[in-house]
């Protein structure tokens, strides 16, 4: 089991290759599972990823809170926030839409936040991708965030219940910022630096589900976060680094989530889930079955 991202960094450096490369050496090594094996379950997981996004754009099955929101901000067009940024952030509601009518998705980590990642990494296959082998580099980025994914897990947590969306939400974001760098030939520290400064600007944030559904505020958040976490990637990109390392930033993130109450950790207890308009909402779901009516 990986169990810091400064390790992965150490090894690329080392051997000049790139952090999935390293990534694959230390996890071969670990599990006893040859590099190939591994790349080809990646493989099947981006494929997976694929077909979960055209199955959530081609959805019609409503949300029983959330209105559909992707096709909203696809027809506004790039806006201020940019073409990328936009069709991100609108594959990223449509996925998460997805997830919360029972549809099929990748955990990127989890469920709640399963619309990050591939909303990130499929607007860079469009806008980016042209003329390369975007199979090949899709599943080095998902080794990537894996790799990110699976520190995070070992030395902090990637549930809402014990750390909050920041450990959710904010861990996807984290674990796209460090593919998108991959995606863009930066370096494995650059990754690095990616990550970390997603994460620095999600620590503290609550999981608050409106009525507990995984809808509001959990759709609009995977939409948002793509930003932050394409931001960051391009600030580490442009030579901006964290002055704390990204596994002091993941543990930081655990103390937090461990330091939080109860109440802001998925319970839907505390937040946006206990104000007058969520009550209203969760009452018209219990008459109706709908937020409508």
């Amino acid at each position: 089991m990986l169990k810091a991202v400064e390790k992965i960094v150490a090894l690329a450096e080392e051997k000049n290759i790139s952090f999935p490369e390293a990534v694959l050496l230390l996890d071969s090594k670990e599990s006893g599972i040859s590099v190939e094996e591994i790349r080809a379950r990646m493989r099947e997981r981006l494929a997976d990823m694929r077909r979960s996004v055209r199955e959530a754009c081609a959805n019609t099955i409503p949300c029983r809170i959330e209105e559909p929101m992707g096709a909203k901000l696809r027809a506004h067009g790039g806006g201020m926030a940019g073409e990328f940024i936009a069709a991100a952030s609108a594959t990223a509601m449509e996925v998460a839409s997805y997830n919360a009518v029972m549809g099929r998705i990748v955990a990127a980590p989890t469920a709640g936040s399963c619309g990050i990642i591939p909303g990130m990494i499929f607007a860079w296959e469009f806008f980016r991708g042209e003329g390369k082998d975007t199979d090949e580099l899709l599943t080095g980025a998902l080794i990537t965030a894996g790799a990110v994914g699976e520190v995070t897990a070992f030395r902090a947590t990637l549930a809402g219940a014990d750390g909050g969306c920041q450990a959710e939400c904010g861990a996807a974001a984290a674990m796209g910022s460090a593919a998108l760098v991959y995606l863009e030939g930066g370096s494995p520290a650059a990754s690095a630096h990616a990550a970390a400064m997603t994460f620095k600007s999600v620590l503290g944030l609550a999981c608050d589900p409106v009525g507990g559904l995984v809808e509001c505020p959990c759709i609009k958040r995977n939409g948002i976060l793509v930003a932050n976490g394409i931001l960051c990637a391009d600030m580490a990109l442009a030579g901006i680094e964290s002055a704390i390392p990204l596994d002091e930033v993941i543990d930081s993130m655990g103390q937090i989530g461990r330091m939080m109450a109860p109440a802001l950790r998925e319970t839907s207890q505390g937040g946006l889930a206990v104000t007058p308009t969520a009550a209203e909402i969760v009452k018209r779901i219990g008459e109706t079955g709908k937020l409508g009516g």
